[in-house]
């Protein structure tokens, strides 16, 4: 469905789930994650970035770096995705199932980095599920490797630099590794 408004955003959130749900398999042995869990992992991680449909497209697609107050209106597509995500769980009745935390995890805090610096929660370390750890992981790679409004794609080798440059910093350092 994303398609119809961005062919790009489309396009990201099918390469990003695939992503996640290759480190979650390899995650599995080590933090005993089921294949239900997997399956739920490669469902949900498209819509991690839900809450953006509710951001203005002056802001969501401008072909600039965003200034503070649009950066401070694009940061808030988290919220939104977790209002848009409960009235989800509420209209058809999916209550706190295992695979509804799983959704909610994933779009609340794939923006949650490992020193507490992500957004909008502050999270730190194993605060931060895993599998929005996964997503984060999966999300930044095929976000600096495509091509953005505001941005030239990055090449492979510099996105997969960015993660481990950062990785026990930002990211999961399992998480990269095993990407990588």
């Amino acid at each position: 469905v994303t398609h119809y408004r961005d062919e790009e955003t489309g396009a990201h959130i099918a390469r990003m789930s695939h992503y996640a749900r290759l480190i979650a398999s390899k995650l599995a042995e080590t933090h005993q994650l089921s294949d239900a869990f997997l399956n739920y992992v490669l469902l949900y991680s498209p819509l991690h970035d839900i809450g953006k449909i509710a951001i203005p497209d002056t802001v969501l697609l401008k072909p600039g770096k965003l200034n503070e107050f649009e950066w401070s209106i694009m940061k808030t597509h988290v919220t939104k995705g977790v209002e848009i995500i409960e009235e989800l769980i509420k209209e058809f009745e999916l209550g706190n199932s295992f695979h509804s935390s799983i959704l909610r995890n994933i779009v609340a805090y794939h923006h949650e980095k490992l020193d507490g610096s992500g957004y909008p929660y502050g999270l730190k370390g194993d605060d931060i599920p895993i599998e929005s750890r996964i997503a984060a992981v999966a999300d930044v790679f095929d976000a600096l490797a495509a091509e953005r409004p505001y941005r030239k794609a990055w090449s492979i080798d510099k996105a997969f630099n960015y993660l481990s440059e950062n990785k026990g910093t930002l990211f999961d350092i399992e998480c990269v590794d095993i990407f990588l």
